[in-house]
């Protein structure tokens, strides 16, 4: 299962029905979970973490050193992918920066051709990434998420479950969790479309849009709306609850609104 001219080092750890093409590179400390496919010229670099039937495609770089100036390449650190996730051809996925930590790629995604995952990046399960689409440093990215071709996340921006960011976008703030963003920092309501797709309650998808309005209020203060919210016990389901819990967190302190 390993082509010949393929270089797999000695303490990589692969399972046995792993495959392995031509000229591909596995280095020291890899494992990689059983039904795993190393396509031909793809690296997996020192200390990556790939589970079960995971698919790195040509060209692609797992674990690849963060374009961060002040890093020390000795840092043992590294990268670690969820069962079933396809990595397809020329994607990026940079290690964490801290000793013993890892960028996370959960179950289940995609990242198409020339996405780009920083250091230190967190996605959830079933995330996609469309082709071209580059993600920041410490940006984390909810479960079912969709981040359209060509969207740029800055730095420590949170992607929140279930949104959809379309195709182009710049995003420098925070998107919640199953909202429509687009343009610059901009959202046009919730991803109606995905949450009917998951199965959601009617009674779920209307808290959902009662939340979102009671949030972006005009002239309001979406943290402290949030919080009003939660303090009055008016929204019963998880996923609302969710929504507006996530106005409460994260480090940039502002999030995309409405057009």
């Amino acid at each position: 299962m390993i082509h010949p001219s393929a270089q797999v080092h000695p303490s990589a750890n692969l399972a046995p029905d792993v495959e392995v093409g031509a000229f591909a590179i596995v280095e020291a400390d890899v494992v990689v979970g059983a039904g795993g496919r190393i396509a031909a010229h793809a690296i997996v670099k020192a200390r990556a973490r790939l589970g079960a039937q995971v698919s790195v495609d040509h060209f692609a770089v797992v674990g690849g050193d963060p374009q961060d100036l002040s890093f020390d390449r000795t840092t043992p650190s590294g990268v670690r992918i969820g069962d079933r996730t396809v990595i397809r051809e020329h994607v990026t996925i940079h290690r964490a920066t801290k000793p013993g930590t890892e960028t996370v790629v959960g179950a289940d995604g995609l990242l198409m051709a020339g996405a780009h995952v920083a250091h230190d990046c967190v996605l959830g399960d079933h995330v996609i990434l469309a082709n071209g689409c580059m993600l920041g440093g410490h940006v984390h990215v909810g479960d079912r998420a969709f981040v359209s071709g060509g969207v740029a996340v800055h730095q420590f921006c949170r992607v929140g479950g279930g949104s959809l960011t379309s195709g182009n976008a710049v995003v420098t703030e925070d998107v919640p969790p199953n909202v429509l963003a687009y343009g610059r920092n901009e959202c046009a309501g919730l991803n109606l479309i995905g949450l009917r797709r998951r199965g959601l309650p009617t009674e779920t998808v209307a808290e959902l849009k009662q939340a979102y309005h009671r949030v972006y209020a005009p002239g309001g203060n979406c943290a402290a709306l949030a919080q009003a919210a939660l303090d009055a016990g008016a929204f019963r389901s998880a996923e609302a609850e969710a929504f507006l819990r996530f106005f409460l967190g994260g480090k940039r302190g502002r999030f995309v609104q409405p057009a």
